[in-house]
Formats: C-alpha cells, sequence, structure tokens
C-alpha cells in the first residue's frame, strides 16, 4: 500500500506540474487578472508539491522547519489565490473580503510563530491541533466559496465555459475532501492515504481539463452549439435581404458565447440588426472585429477567460455574414436595378404613347389648317380664316408646352437649373401666375395671401411650380380653387387646393413620376409630366412638394421651401 501511495504521489507531482505550466499558459495568452491569478495559485501548489519531495519525513534543524514552514504557508495561500481567482470576475461583498482577508492573514501568521511541528506518528500538542483545525477550517471556507461561484456562474454559460467552470468547482470540492482526509491522522501506508492521494490525482486532471481542455473535448461540449451555428450558416447562405441575414446570424452568435444580447454594426458604425436585451447593464461588453464592421457582445464577465475559442468562432461567422450581407448587397442591387430597368420601360411605353397621342392631334390638326389655308384662301371668307387661324394657334401654343415640359424635365434631371433666390413680394407674383397660367379661368381661383409676405424664392421655379399646380387644380378638380402662403422661421409655404374629388389612393404612390396618370384622368388631354416636374423645380430649390387629401374633400399640394 504504501508503494502505491508513493507511486501516486510522483504522479501527482507531474500533473500539478503540468496544471502550473498550463495556468502560466492561459495567463501568458490572455494577459488577464483572472489568469494571473489562476497561475500564482497552481505555480504555488506545484511548488509546494515538488519541493515538498526535498524535504525529509521529520524535520530537525531551523533551516528545515523555516522551509516546512514555508511550504505550509503555500499551502494556506493556494485556496485564497484560487479564491481571488474565482472572485476576480465578479467582486465578492466587502464583509466577505474581510473575513476572508483576516482569516488568511491570521492563519498565514500563525504558521510562522508555531513551536513545534510534529513528524508522522507523533502526538499533536494541543497548539498545533488547534491550528490544523484553524487551517482546515480556513482551506474549506474559501474552497466552498470558489466551487459555489464557479459552478453557479456556469448556468447562463455556453457549453464549453460552463462545463469547464464547473470542472474547476469540481475540482476545487476534491482536492479539499483529499485534504480533509489527509489531515485525519491518517498513517502513510494505509488505505485512507491512498485514497486521499488518489482524491488529490483526480482533482488535478479535473483542474487540467478545465484550464486547457483537449480540442476533442471541446468539439464534443460544444455539439449543441455547433448543430445551431451549422443550421445558420445553412439559412445565411439561402438569405437574400439584410434583415434576413442580421435575424439568421445574431442569436446563434450570442448562443455560441452564451451572451444576453448581441449588436452588428456595419464599418461606419451603423447598427445593421440586434439580439436580446442587455437592460440591465451587469454584462461585459466584447468587441469582435469583423470585415463586415464590428460585433458587440453583452456577455457574463467569466467569457473572456473561459470562451476564448467562442468568441474565435463568432469571429468567424462575422466573416462569414460579411460574405452573406456582400451578397444580399448585391442581390438587392441587382434586383433594384431590374425594378428600375423595367420601371424605365414602362416610361418608354407611356412616353411613347402619351407623346402619340399628345402630338399626333395638334399636328394633324395644325397639317389640315395649313393645307386648308393654302389650297382654299382665296374661297375662305375673312371670318373663317380668322377662325382657322385662332385654332391653329392654339395647336402651336399645345405643342409649344409639351416641348417646354420635355426640355424643364431634361434639364432638372441634369441638375442644368440655376435656383436664384431673390426677395420677392408674393402676393403680386402669384396673381401674375394666376392671370398667366389659367386666362379667362382665373376668376376660378381665390388668392389668400398676405400683401405684405416677402419670400426669398427663384421666380422662374416658383412660375414653373405653382402654374403647374393651378392647370392641375383647374383641370382634374373642381372650383373654388384656393392659393395661400405663409412663411415662419424655418419653411415658406405655398398650398393649392381644390374641392375635387382628390387623388385615388391607390395612385398617390406615383402621383409624382413621369408620364403617369390616374385612370380617371386618362380621357383627358394632359402628359402626366407637370407634378414631376413641379416636384423636380421644389427640390432643386432644397425643397419638396407634398400631396394630402383636402377636407371635406379634394387634393392638397404644398409647396415647402427652406427659408434662408
Amino acid at each position: 500500500m504504501k508503494d502505491a501511495v508513493e507511486i501516486v504521489q510522483y504522479v501527482n507531482l507531474g500533473l500539478y506540474t503540468v496544471v502550473a505550466a498550463a495556468a502560466v499558459w492561459l495567463w501568458w495568452r490572455h494577459r488577464e487578472r483572472a489568469g494571473l491569478w489562476a497561475a500564482l495559485a497552481f505555480v504555488a501548489l506545484a511548488s509546494i508539491v515538488d519541493l515538498g519531495r526535498l524535504l525529509p519525513d521529520d524535520a530537525t534543524s531551523d533551516r528545515e522547519k523555516l522551509a516546512l514552514k514555508i511550504l505550509i504557508a503555500g499551502l494556506v495561500l493556494f485556496p485564497y489565490l484560487l479564491y481571488r481567482f474565482a472572485t476576480s470576475f465578479r467582486p465578492p461583498s466587502r464583509s466577505l473580503s474581510l473575513l476572508i482577508g483576516g482569516i488568511t492573514v491570521t492563519v498565514l501568521a500563525w504558521t510562522f510563530v508555531l513551536t513545534d511541528i510534529p513528524g508522522q506518528g507523533e502526538v499533536w500538542p494541543t497548539s498545533f491541533a488547534l491550528y490544523v483545525a484553524a487551517f482546515t477550517i480556513h482551506w474549506t471556507l474559501l474552497t466552498v466559496v470558489v466551487t459555489y461561484r464557479l459552478w453557479t456562474a456556469g448556468r447562463g454559460e455556453a457549453s464549453v465555459p460552463r462545463k469547464r467552470m464547473r470542472l474547476l468547482a469540481v475540482a476545487a470540492a476534491t482536492i479539499t475532501l483529499a485534504l480533509l482526509i489527509s489531515v485525519s491522522g491518517t498513517s502513510e501506508g494505509s488505505a485512507a492515504s491512498l485514497v486521499s492521494t488518489l482524491l488529490s490525482s483526480l482533482s488535478a486532471l479535473l483542474f487540467l481539463i478545465g484550464l486547457a481542455p483537449p480540442s476533442i473535448l471541446r468539439t464534443a461540449w460544444r455539439r449543441p452549439e455547433t448543430t445551431r451555428l451549422q443550421g445558420a450558416i445553412a439559412e445565411l447562405m439561402g438569405a437574400t435581404t439584410r434583415s434576413e441575414v442580421v435575424g439568421h446570424v445574431l442569436p446563434p452568435m450570442a448562443e455560441i458565447v452564451g451572451a444576453q444580447a448581441v449588436e452588428l454594426r456595419n464599418l461606419e458604425g451603423e447598427v445593421l440588426g440586434a439580439y436580446g436585451n442587455a437592460a440591465d447593464g451587469t454584462h461585459r461588453i466584447v468587441a469582435v472585429e469583423s470585415p463586415a464592421g464590428e460585433v458587440k457582445l453583452w456577455t457574463s464577465t467569466y467569457t473572456p477567460f473561459f470562451g476564448a475559442e467562442e468568441l474565435a468562432l463568432v469571429r468567424t461567422l462575422a466573416a462569414l455574414t460579411a460574405l452573406a450581407l456582400d451578397r444580399a448587397r448585391l442581390f438587392s442591387h441587382e434586383r433594384e436595378m431590374r425594378e428600375a430597368l423595367e420601371r424605365a420601360d414602362e416610361i418608354k411605353t407611356n412616353f411613347i404613347s402619351l407623346a402619340a397621342h399628345e402630338l399626333r392631334t395638334p399636328v394633324a390638326t395644325i397639317h389640315g389648317l395649313v393645307e386648308t389655308i393654302y389650297a382654299r384662301r382665296d374661297e375662305l371668307a375673312p371670318g373663317q380664316l380668322e377662325e382657322l387661324e385662332t385654332v391653329l394657334r392654339g395647336q402651336t401654343t399645345r405643342m409649344k408646352a409639351l416641348v417646354e415640359q420635355l426640355l424643364d424635365l431634361s434639364r432638372l434631371e441634369a441638375d442644368a437649373v440655376d435656383i436664384r433666390p431673390t426677395a420677392l413680394a408674393i402676393r403680386p407674383r402669384v396673381e401674375e401666375i394666376v392671370l398667366a397660367s389659367l386666362g379667362k379661368d382665373a376668376n376660378l381661383v381665390e388668392i389668400d395671401v398676405d400683401s405684405r409676405l416677402v419670400a426669398e424664392v427663384d421666380p422662374d421655379a416658383l412660375d414653373r411650380i405653382v402654374s403647374n399646380l393651378l392647370v392641375n387644380a383647374c383641370r382634374y378638380g373642381s372650383a373654388p380653387v384656393r392659393i395661400s402662403a405663409e412663411k415662419n422661421d424655418r419653411h415658406f409655404r405655398v398650398t393649392v387646393e381644390d374641392q375635387g374629388e382628390g387623388v385615388p389612393p391607390e395612385f398617390v404612390p406615383d402621383l409624382f413620376e413621369r408620364f403617369t396618370r390616374s385612370t380617371s384622368s386618362r380621357a383627358r388631354s394632359g402628359t402626366g409630366l407637370g407634378l414631376a416636374i413641379a416636384r423636380s423645380y421644389a427640390q432643386a430649390h432644397r425643397g419638396d412638394l407634398i400631396y394630402e387629401p383636402a377636407q371635406p374633400h379634394g387634393a392638397r399640394f404644398q409647396l415647402v421651401l427652406p427659408v434662408r
């Protein structure tokens, strides 16, 4: 039995040395405070196990006794350092910190004032028995805190961090059990001694796996998240919009690291999507850079230490997300281009149809009138000739208006319209526009504009916009047509309102498109360009043209221009 204990002790020497090396490697890799406390704890424990083999069973000289006390002090410090590791993620209460610190300092000081340390098989003096009791209580109290904290903290974590934390919790409990059996006074070759040594070996293995689990174990533990991740990648490849990409990728991102919330931002800092809720503010924000921008994770404070590989998986998934977002952007661009081409083709068709209709009638009329005048001028009475010339003048005016609209539209699309706002008395200008646009129908318009109103607007732009609105109101609406204007600190507004049936709701989205007319208006003359031109002029003036239904019925158009 004694030989078996000796062999296991040598095994423990190697195990705890490997555990210390793993802890130091983790600290060196991440350089975090938690890693430093773990490295100190396991280096101290490995030093005790390794150097303890060099001391004789019975220390007799002062130097040997001092060395033994230093090793015992290391045993006092080990659970305290392990406690500092467990509490570095989430600070304990002040009262608990003071209690633990006070007990540790007391037991540590007591270690160096011990007058006699009995050897193996010797009777313990009362003072030493009291010290062993205090030592055991101190060790047990600290490892209970460590075990409880690491076990309970793993509840909300992903699979790998949770299992690592709970393995460390079980390891701390196991080494405490080994200590309790060891201090019970068993002889070195007894079965209890062998059990204590084997429990120490088990504890070392659990510490090693908890600190640096092999890849095969990590893969097995991570299987639920991996399955979810594979499903997300498959869905990601089929996503065609940005919202679909974000919706497929964010939940598994949060699941991989056990994050409470996750947010994806592009390179410009715009939030592309978010998942979860981190309103309580108790989580640590971890930022993961990616080709698509940045992933922000609201994780527990344990994640950066225990979930480093999971964060690397998030980085990989973020890279795939960048590719999916690019593909969705290209797909969306292609769809927009296709829709634009379809829309352009529809506009072209409408233009050809309208132009053929609007030009054919006046051209045919003009041609017939010219031929009639040319062939039968001598046969026509002066009154008949004047009537033909009047009709001819009207048809040429109609053609001129259509050509001017097309020229206006081409200049506006080429940004070739020069907008020069000048101080303008609005009422006189509106009266001129009404008279010029409507002629004998000007009496159908009510002008509600303060004679003192002055605004800085481009006169030509105002003429084009208001005249188009007035012509439309009289052509498609019903009298009375009311025009009003007002100015405040920020905007100058001109409103044209009629009492007709208004614009059909289904046609409102296309109201300002070129060459578009509602079904009810197609029976009347018109090109479908007036409102498109009016809005383009408004936008060239850094303003806008807005439509809303009038009350109780009718159409209400409002020109809104910024006040300089």
